[in-house]
């Protein structure tokens, strides 16, 4: 597929009419003049300066912010499923489920979001205002965990949970994807507005920044995995969901911080994105019998950027003709409507190609994990590793990876493809879907070996038995997926907001979030299949409750053919 998109031309900003008299004084002022932004303005709504304004000043404040959001959000995800099946007594599968509409649900309202910030209130408030449901929900969330619950088990443990208490822990959950929903595509999509596409460092600093985005979003996960998993299980799970609550109250005051130094799209009178492409299906399917025949001289009037193959989706130039011809009064969609339009159903076969990879990643937060916490987890004779700790080292895959891939890798495949960002959009993305695939592989031999263990020592029947085999043998696979991220999940952020027009940056990103969305719930979808295929005879299938009984593995070479069949 071609990567040359349609780009949108950008709006520039209207200047003051200057006087006749003044043409002498051009020379003097022109090093002002040159150094404003066009199209954008700063809180105040004044023209911006270049030098005072935007780029890594802005950017360190919103990078700082996606930090401290994603420690809150994988301080509440990355142990998730242990609560399900811990105090709320859920069973693995049911956990899994849920653990699974829950993160689709929160990659898809990214969605609502985006069209809130684009349409109406823009990327800035809508930043605000995400940021103070989140606050809420996170401490709604720890003060759930602290309602009593109706029954213990023998060692006096709480095992099962009053009504009330899953109401409100579900409630306050879906708050959170909520408020994620809203924060994260206007943080990103506002981050890279701070950087002018017009300007060829500020473009080629723009490429840089979702790298070090990613680098800094994996290492608020990193921490949050880390710190808040061992509070959850080790002091409690009230203090372990409030901490992300105090974090995202400091990653407010940041934000707010940097206000004087951020750069604002400049509003304009001309109608939104989402208006003029809509119009553009509206009147193409009005205009649905009308034969290409009268299209065609109305496509020659207008003209057809010498890039583009006209003929692909060409059903859309029907917008070009009028309905009603004996109208004078009807409006027809402009030729860059058209083509902006073309250029959003362009993403289409990348985002439905990329639904594998978002499939097999959701296994880290689930699978992996519940794979972990049949393991020996020990370190020395005191200290015993949290299983949801390892998706750690995804993270921690990424931020070594990053700076590698930044200053090493992008500058060697520069010399040899004349590319600034060294290899293509879609070419990361696929490298990453061939990682993710080895990763699947490498996850089921290891469980295959996991399952054998069980075997040999008898514990196949024993559910709470420790398998003798250290969980550090999971490491490969989770270092794997995260190696996959650096290209596939960065390729994609930078590809969906490079293909979007202007003022529909925001959607672009929540497209590519949406498609991790909807591979949780393919993901979900997968595991009720697969659970009620091979069972047989009300035995156990390949995802059970006891997964020594079960054959994980199986499911995992079954994700890496469905992997290795997207990357073809």
């Amino acid at each position: 597929m071609d990567e040359a998109v349609y780009q949108i031309p950008m709006h520039a900003t209207t200047l003051a009419a200057m006087d006749d008299t003044t043409t002498s004084s051009t020379q003097v002022n022109s090093p002002l003049l040159n150094n404003l932004v066009n199209g954008v303005v700063d809180y105040k709504g004044r023209p911006v300066l270049r030098s005072t304004s935007g780029c890594w000043r802005s950017a360190y404040f919103i990078i700082g912010v996606e930090v401290a959001e994603r420690f809150a959000y994988y301080g509440v995800s990355s142990n998730l499923i242990i609560y399900l099946t811990g105090p709320l007594a859920q069973s693995t599968a049911t956990a899994a489920e849920n653990v699974n509409t829950w993160s689709g649900t929160a990659s898809l309202l990214p969605l609502v979001g985006a069209f809130i910030a684009d349409a109406f209130i823009g990327r800035y408030l809508t930043i605000i205002l995400a940021s103070l449901i989140y606050i809420m929900a996170l401490a709604l969330l720890a003060f759930s965990t602290l309602l009593p619950s109706d029954c213990k088990n023998a060692n006096g443990d709480s095992s099962c949970s009053s009504r009330i208490q899953v109401i409100m822990f579900f409630v306050s959950l879906y708050l959170v994807a909520f408020a994620q929903g809203g924060h994260k595509p206007c943080v990103q999509a506002f981050g890279a507005d701070q950087f002018d596409a017009d300007n060829p460092q500020e473009l080629r600093a723009k490429s840089s920044f979702f790298n070090w985005w990613y680098f800094g979003l994996c290492g608020g996960s990193t921490v949050g995995i880390f710190v808040v998993s061992y509070i959850q299980e080790n002091l409690s799970w009230g203090l372990g969901f409030g901490i992300p609550s105090i974090i995202m109250v400091f990653a407010l005051i940041m934000f707010l911080t940097g206000t004087m130094s951020y750069r604002f799209r400049e509003k304009t009178q001309e109608r939104s994105a989402l208006t003029r492409i809509g119009n553009v299906f509206v009147k193409a399917a009005r205009n649905w019998r009308t034969s290409y025949s009268t299209v065609s001289p109305q496509e020659q009037a207008c003209g057809t950027l010498s890039h583009q193959d006209p003929r692909k989706f060409r059903f859309l130039n029907k917008a070009l003709v009028s309905h009603d011809e004996s109208n004078e009064d009807e409006t027809v969609c402009s030729i860059d409507d058209v083509e902006e339009s073309k250029a959003v159903l362009r993403l289409i076969p990348i985002w439905v190609s990329c639904l594998a990879y978002a499939t097999v990643l959701s296994q880290t937060s689930t699978l992996f994990t519940k794979q972990g916490a049949t393991m020996d987890r020990s370190i020395g004779s005191i200290f015993e590793v949290p299983a949801a700790s390892l998706q750690s080292f995804i993270s921690l895959s990424v931020v070594i990876l990053i700076p590698i891939y930044d200053t090493v890798l992008v500058p060697v495949t520069r010399t040899v493809t004349n590319i600034s960002s060294g290899i293509t959009m879609l070419q990361r993305i696929g490298t990453g879907i061939f990682i993710s695939t080895v990763s699947m592989v490498v996850a089921a031999v290891v469980e295959s070996k996991r399952l054998k263990t069980a075997c040999e020592y008898g514990l196949v029947d024993d559910p709470s038995a420790t398998i003798p085999m250290k969980i550090w043998w999971l490491l490969p696979q989770y270092l794997l997926a995260g190696g996959s991220e650096v290209f596939t999940i960065v390729g994609m952020q930078e590809f969906f907001y490079d293909q979007m027009p202007s003022d529909l940056k925001s959607v672009g990103l929540a497209l590519y979030l949406s498609i991790m969305g909807i591979g949780s719930f393919l993901s979900s979808f997968l595991i009720v299949v697969v659970e009620k295929t091979t069972r047989r005879n009300g035995g156990d299938g390949w995802i059970s409750d006891d997964l020594n009984r079960g054959r994980v593995d199986c499911f995992y070479y079954l994700l890496a053919g469905i992997s290795a069949g997207s990357f073809v």
